[in-house]
């Protein structure tokens, strides 16, 4: 099977020969330490941040949250001290503004909804969507990955398609919601989901076709801009990089570094598929989006679905199959001692979600579940 017809890519258009750089942002919660509701304490953070951290920081849609990004780099022990640095700081920054930060997709505990940041864009955001803002904040991982030519870019967001529900199955981190569990491993997917142009990214033609698309979207009135075409990958508006953004922000910078370097890898094996001509697998758009439903639901802790075959299998099935088909970018970037042993880890203590579950099963408190995320999320 063969995927969209796509305009033709010149083999001294795609970058496999180089090291692909990676970058990541995440986005935290902002929670009363005795209670674990969410506040609106964005501001009085920001005041507390170091200055040489500053300009890594910014606020977020609710002020209830707060982002900060890494610069794009080479090596994983580069990215890892950025975000290790990043998070250790805006988490004394938070705890200097009597709140505590949390790598949770989002609020696992009840309380008022904080309103949004006072700014013109989230406004309209607000006349425009009315009932679809309200929760305590949503909180993401985005991985960017360099790929400079915007032609093959849209290739690449093509062949990614198949592979992502695995990945969103493995950044799974937020059961609980308004002191429940929801019976899914991310409720932040299904609270995303109520956003237009939030779905799996559609084939692509062509950087033109990409371009319509967007285009239409905002001509129809659906969503606003480019910053809300949020497809599960996307071309970033702002550096020439493929943009994916599938999965709840992770716990732990352990849980961070490997799906960014399980990413990057994935970028550089469709990288080199596009380079010797092999089309995108053709994926049903129903199928892929049941797939990340159950993604969403089982997290790596349940099935998956193979899409294959359209049946369910075992998630750690599915991410072995991902690490075979990644392994020689693995190794091409130096990072497969790395992840082998963090994929072990993960295997063993289990996603965001299944260690949320196992805290809240052991001691019945949510409190509880509030500390261990406030400690995994400082490291």
């Amino acid at each position: 099977m063969t995927g969209p017809v796509a305009a033709e890519v010149r083999p001294e258009q795609v970058e496999t020969p180089e090291l692909l750089t990676v970058g990541v942002e995440e986005e935290f919660l902002l929670v009363d330490p005795e209670t674990g509701a969410a506040v609106p304490a964005v501001e009085a953070v920001l005041e507390q941040v170091p200055p040489e951290l500053a300009g890594q920081v910014q606020t977020e849609f609710q002020t209830s949250q707060i982002e900060i990004g890494s610069p794009p780099g080479l090596e994983l022990a580069a990215l890892r001290h950025s975000l290790g640095l990043l998070r250790a700081g805006l988490a004394t920054a938070a705890a200097d503004a009597g709140v505590r930060l949390l790598a949770v997709g989002t609020g696992p505990v009840a309380g008022p909804v904080p309103p949004v940041m006072d700014k013109p864009r989230f406004h309209r955001m607000i006349e425009r969507y009315r009932l679809l803002v309200p929760s305590p904040g949503t909180n993401g991982m985005h991985v960017h990955v360099a790929v400079h030519d915007r032609e093959v870019a849209v290739q690449v967001l093509n062949h990614l398609r198949p592979w992502l529900p695995i990945l969103h199955a493995a950044t799974a981190n937020s059961p609980f919601y308004e002191g429940v569990d929801t019976g899914y491993a991310s409720w932040r997917s299904v609270l995303w989901e109520r956003w237009p142009a939030t779905a799996p990214t559609p084939p692509l033609r062509s950087y033109a076709h990409y371009q319509q698309l967007l285009e239409d979207l905002i001509t129809s009135g659906s969503i606003l801009d480019e910053g809300m075409l949020y497809w599960y990958a996307r071309l970033s508006a702002s550096y020439p990089t493929v943009e994916i953004r599938i999965g709840d922000v992770c716990p732990s910078l352990d849980d961070t570094i490997l799906i960014a370097a399980l990413l990057r890898a994935l970028v550089g094996t469709v990288l080199a598929d596009i380079e010797a001509g092999r089309p995108a697998p053709e994926v049903d758009h129903h199928l892929l989006a049941a797939a990340h439903w159950r993604a969403a639901h089982d997290g790596l802790e349940g099935l998956a679905v193979d899409l294959p075959s359209a049946t369910p299998r075992p998630a750690w099935h599915l991410m072995r199959q991902l690490f075979e088909r990644v392994r020689p970018e693995l190794e091409r970037h130096g990072d497969l001692a790395e992840v082998t042993s963090l994929l072990g880890r993960l295997r063993g203590h289990g996603t965001g979600a299944a260690r949320q579950r196992a805290t809240y099963a052991r001691t019945g408190e949510m409190i509880d579940v509030i500390e261990d995320l406030a400690r995994q999320t400082r490291g």
